[in-house]
């Protein structure tokens, strides 16, 4: 019986995403991190070779290729149990991640930013994950346009709408629907009172009838929201992030999403496994190991 969640460890291999930007721009180290993100449990690998922070400025696909190329290479090598995605929104630098071994293209474009990308993932029958985003890494805390703060009327209706949109084009271009799984797009382009909004009736969401993504690791909302808690003025730093993101994994889990884009793997799992099991779901023992009370 296959767990009904899905853990997805983050690995960046950038210089300047915004919780750990250079720690794994060395491909040994990523393909170490690869490798204790595994033994952690978690069940895929997303690498990327392109920050998509607020601000980031774009990445030639020859820069990202060079980063991602020798870490995929590594990771499957050593054979782990996890499966890999490729976190771009370039064909070509899916094209060849996928011809290292990975399974799954997560594009957080949704399949917009590379006319080339949805018959490639098509062609390929991988899965893929498609995430809703206002505007551009450069422009999206500023609104569509770069003026002003995100807006919307209704941001889960909105959300929705997108995500059913994007979901019909990636089927009418071949792609599987049981391929595709769909995220919100936590902090991409959203306020705090967005991702609250979208984290609290996310349940909505689960009527598209795919499995749902949620990327709330170490978000700068959360930080923000700790830091007024506490009376401070400046929001916690990334690494003090992790209370906050284990408490909206928990209630995403609660609501409906069943893939976590994190990256602490191992206290996120042990936080879902015991929320799984109170709220009657199974929870997930690694191979070779028994269940017991």
């Amino acid at each position: 019986m296959a767990p009904r969640y899905r853990l997805m460890g983050i690995i960046n291999v950038t210089p300047d995403s915004f919780s750990d930007g250079g720690a794994f721009l060395a491909a040994d180290a990523a393909v170490a991190h690869a490798r204790e993100l595994d033994l952690q449990g978690a069940d895929i690998l997303d690498v990327g070779g392109e920050s998509t922070r607020p601000g980031a400025e774009p990445v030639s696909a020859a820069d990202e290729l060079e980063r991602v190329r020798p870490v995929l290479e590594g990771i499957a090598a050593a054979g782990l149990r996890a499966q890999v995605s490729i976190d771009t929104c370039k064909a070509v630098v899916a094209r060849a991640a996928l011809d290292a071994g990975a399974s799954i293209v997560n594009d957080v474009s949704a399949l917009r930013a590379d006319p080339q990308m949805a018959g490639l993932v098509a062609e390929r029958g991988a899965e893929c994950c498609l995430m809703h985003m206002l505007g551009e890494p450069r422009t999206m805390q500023g609104g569509a346009g770069g003026v002003g703060g995100p807006k919307y009327n209704d941001v889960v209706d909105e959300v929705k709408a997108f995500l059913e949109e994007r979901m019909a084009f990636a089927v009418r271009e071949g792609i599987e629907e049981e391929r595709i799984m769909l995220d919100p797009g936590i902090g991409f382009g959203k306020t705090v009172a967005h991702n609250l909004e979208l984290l609290a009736r996310l349940n909505e969401l689960t009527s598209l009838g795919r499995p749902l993504v949620v990327g709330t690791s170490r978000k700068s909302f959360l930080g923000r929201i700790a830091a007024d808690s506490a009376g401070h003025s400046q929001p916690l730093e990334p690494a003090r992030r992790l209370p906050g993101t284990i408490a909206t994994n928990v209630l995403a889990l609660e609501r409906g999403a069943s893939v976590f884009r994190v990256h602490d793997v191992a206290p996120v799992r042990d936080a879902l496994a015991v929320a799984a099991a109170t709220l009657g779901g199974r929870w997930t023992a690694r191979v070779g190991t028994t269940q017991t009370s």
